[in-house]
């Protein structure tokens, strides 16, 4: 499988849940507001024998008139078109933001025409009733009765390679995925396993919906990801964004 990260940049967010560009060479840190997250925006393209996966869609953001995202995979000469499913973790603004684009009448149209997107329903419902800062019920409302999408109900496998599974730990009812093929194992845990360090040392987040859950799942995880070899994607890690255990 072929895994191409496709980085919208670094971003320091705090309790406003604003995400401000930061610079890693030029910018200091301790000059933004205290408690500040320093984090990349990280959406995955994976190249697979039977799709070419996108997993989340980042903020949505505009580069030169364009998605982001869809810059990001032309440089990789792929066209937005050639994706065939979007796995969402959960509907966050930094991992659904490109769920969808404006059209020149101002309606919002799905960003991957051609792609079925997989999300669980609860997550969806939960986003509608909550809506922003966290969630952009504006940009997603158009997965609601779509015959492109897919809702999930708790765990299962898509296409007998594509396994998820509900976490509910950095928000309620987030999901996890494994993409299994030819003897490998490809682990993406969104933002429940969002960077290499959580998974190494025992960390209780103050942002998650569930802390102690999120610790405990990361550990688990990263136990059987060293025992089995598996790659993780790591959406919000500045340094290392793919890691090959064992």
């Amino acid at each position: 499988m072929q895994i191409i990260p496709l980085s919208e940049g670094v971003f320091t967010i705090d309790k406003t849940k604003i995400f401000v560009p930061f610079n890693t060479e030029t910018d200091e840190l301790q000059h933004r507001p205290l408690g500040s997250l320093l984090v990349e925006v990280l959406p995955f393209l994976l190249i697979t024998s039977k799709d070419v996966l996108l997993l989340d869609t980042g903020l949505g953001f505009s580069k030169n008139g364009e998605l982001q995202l869809y810059a990001n995979l032309k440089a990789n000469t792929v066209q937005p078109e050639q994706v065939t499913k979007v796995l969402l973790s959960h509907l966050h603004k930094d991992h659904a933001g490109g769920v969808s684009t404006k059209d020149r009448l101002g309606n919002y149209q799905l960003a991957f025409p051609n792609a079925t997107y997989y999300v669980q329903q609860k997550e969806f419902d939960y986003a509608m009733d909550i809506g922003y800062p966290s969630y952009m019920t504006e940009e997603i409302s158009l997965l609601q009765n779509n015959p492109r999408v897919v809702f999930l109900n708790g765990n299962g496998v898509i296409d007998d390679y594509i396994y998820y599974q509900f976490s509910g730990a950095h928000s309620p009812f987030h999901q996890v995925y494994w993409i299994k093929e030819n003897g490998e194992t490809i682990f993406f845990g969104g933002d429940d396993a969002p960077q290499l360090q959580q998974m190494k040392n025992k960390f209780v987040a103050k942002y998650d919906y569930d802390g102690k859950k999120a610790m405990q799942l990361r550990q688990m995880w990263w136990q059987q990801g060293q025992d089995e070899h598996w790659v993780f994607l790591f959406y919000h890690d500045v340094k290392t964004p793919v890691f090959r255990a064992g």
